[in-house]
This record gives C-alpha cells, structure tokens and sequence, in this order.
C-alpha cells in the first residue's frame, strides 16, 4: 500500500522549493542535498493549504517560487527582481499561525492517498529508466571489449604473420650464405688447379 505522502518546504538560493514525498529522506534526496536539512532547522513540513495541494497536484516533483513571494510553486518560477536583505535572509522555518492550518490537516484522504500512488508511479516511472540507462551502459561495454579483443587478435596474427616472414627469410638468407661460401670454396679449388695447368704450359 503506498505510503501517504506530506508537503517539506526549504530554501535555495533565490528559491524556495516545495515536494510531496513519502518521508524526509525522499524529499532530501528529490532536492539533492546530501546534508540533513531539517535537522539543522533549514527544511520543515509545509501546513499551507494552498502549497500542499499545489505538491500533491505533482507528487515527487520538486516545486518552487521566489524566496519571499506569495505566488504559487510552479515547475518554472522566476528569481525575485529586488530582494531585500530581510527576504534573503528568510528562515522558512518559522511557521506563522494561521487560521488555514485546520483544513490542511482536514486534507481529502482520497486525493493524498492518489497523490501517494502517482508519486510510487512516477517513482517506478524514473526506476525503469535508471534500469534502462543501467542495460544501455551494460551493452556498450560488452560492445568495447568485443571490439577491443577483435583488434587485439587481429593484432595478435599480424605480429605473428610478421615473426613467421622474418623467420622465413632469415632460413632463406642462410641458406643462401652457405650457398655462397660452397661456390666460393668451388670457385678456389678450380681457380688453383686451372692457375697450375697455366703455369706449367708457360714453363
């Protein structure tokens, strides 16, 4: 059964951002903060009426408007034109009684408990996409080291190829010098026989 989700408000920067989400883990981890915010007094869970029905309108995603404005969270908000110092310095965790916080209490079961399943689908939604990113890198791996073990065999032969060609024509040049040293030895031995039949008919 999907957890019933709440509205966490905090500021950053010129924004201040608003989420729908199963816990404060979820939303810290939706704002991308590695700090624990509320802890340190800088996060809390929203009571206004209005925004928590503008979070559970779009569950699990990140809202927000200019820091010190009263206009509505949006996907989209422009930063403040002119911020005072007491609006840049603006604790968002002070919470200011008001006469709405009864009704936000009363919030329609129904429409938190849909909330809370368009948020676990959204959620499903962006798992199977972390999966498919997970498969698609997975592929293009296995697609590197096939091409990189094609071109080290490819390489491989190559050398080997060259290594049999130098052998080759290494046995061939020597037998050719033991060629040329027989012709040589041949060629002295006919020389002398041939020098002293020549010697002997001048006699």
């Amino acid at each position: 059964m999907p957890r019933k989700l709440k509205t966490y408000q905090t500021s950053l920067g010129f924004f201040e951002l608003a989420i729908a989400a199963p816990s404060m883990k979820a939303a810290l981890e939706a704002w991308g903060s590695k700090s624990n915010l509320f802890h340190q007094g800088f996060a809390k869970e929203a009571r206004d009426p209005a925004i928590i029905a503008a979070t559970m309108a779009k569950p699990g995603v990140v809202l927000r408007r200019a820091v010190g404005s009263n206009d509505t969270f949006h996907e989209n908000a422009e930063s403040p034109r002119d911020l005072g110092v007491h609006a840049a310095k603006q604790d968002t965790t002070k919470t200011r009684p008001t006469e709405k916080e009864p009704r936000a209490r009363k919030l329609n079961d129904k429409a938190a408990m849909a909330a809370a399943v368009a948020f676990e689908r959204e959620e499903r939604r962006r798992e199977r996409e972390r999966q498919k990113e997970v498969v698609t890198r997975e592929k293009q791996r296995k697609q590197r080291e096939r091409a990189i073990a094609k071109a080290e065999t490819a390489l491989e032969e190559a050398r080997r190829t060259h290594e049999t060609k130098i052998e080759e024509i290494e046995d061939a040049r020597s037998a050719l010098d033991r060629e040329l040293q027989a012709e040589d030895a041949r060629w002295q031995k006919q020389r002398a026989k041939l020098e002293a039949v020549l010697a002997r008919a001048r006699e």
